[in-house]
Order: C-alpha cells, then structure tokens, then sequence
C-alpha cells in the first residue's frame, strides 16, 4: 500500500494523548468534506508516538503552538497551529485541517518534513523553533463550544 510508504518516510513525530484523541475524531468527522486533509492528519496520528500531554517536549509543535518554519523556497513563516474554527490567515492561525497545519503536527524543532499541497506540489519544511503561546491543547476551555 502506497500509504504506508509515504508514512515510512516521514521524521518521527510525538504526540500529547489529548491531541491524539481530539486530533482523531477531527480527521474522522471531517472525512466527508475534506477527505484529503482528513486522511493525512489521520497518518499522522497513526504513526505517532502519543504521550501524556504533560509529557509533550516544550519543542515539539502541538495544537496552539506558534510555530517559525522555513519552507523549501526560503521564506521563512511564523504561524499558530489551531483547530479550524479558530483559524485566520490574517492572524497567521493556520487550520490543523490543512496540508501545512497535518504537516507541522508532532515536530520538534530542528525537524524537516515533506509535504503535499491542495495543488499537488510537494514541499520541504523545516521546524525553526516552537513556542507554546495561547491556550494549551490539553486545556478543556481550548475546545469549548
């Protein structure tokens, strides 16, 4: 299965169980409007290693973290990594639910990850560094409503 191959390919990634768990249901619920998205975020929870979500390096991006990338083109982007009814491209609140934000989940920094965009094209990005701003993925308030 070509699926696997793409996985075996990818850095290792960690993962805070309550991301995993939210990050799951995400990629089922969405299955039917954005399959695409919806199935790369679920190989990527597949392939996790999930710990605790105390036990989440304070390096690795997670839901809320901001996170500065460099992309294979050179530009260099600061985003916060949400959940899609918090994302605003003008605020630089990129969607877990889009090809970039299933990309970054689980990196640290330092890590390089190859990823396809809507329009086909693969890209190479690279972790620059990680902070935890915002509310915490394993805050309850963070998921309200």
């Amino acid at each position: 299965m070509t699926l696997s191959k793409k996985s075996d390919s990818k850095p290792r990634i960690v993962v805070g169980d309550i991301d995993y768990e939210r990050l799951c249901d995400l990629a089922t619920g969405a299955h039917s409007r954005f399959p695409e998205v919806a199935e790369e975020l679920q190989l990527e929870m597949d392939r996790a290693q999930v710990v605790p979500a105390m036990s989440v390096p304070p390096d690795v991006v997670r839901m809320g973290s901001t996170v500065e990338f460099r992309s294979d083109n050179a530009q260099q982007r600061r985003v916060t990594l949400v959940f899609p009814r918090e994302a605003d491209i003008a605020q630089n609140r990129i969607s877990i639910l889009t090809p970039i934000g299933a990309a970054l989940i689980g990196l640290s920094t330092g890590q390089s990850i190859t990823w396809t965009a809507r329009d086909g094209r693969q890209h190479e990005l690279t972790v620059v560094s990680v902070e935890q701003t915002g509310l915490a993925a394993d805050d309850p308030v963070s998921q309200s409503g």
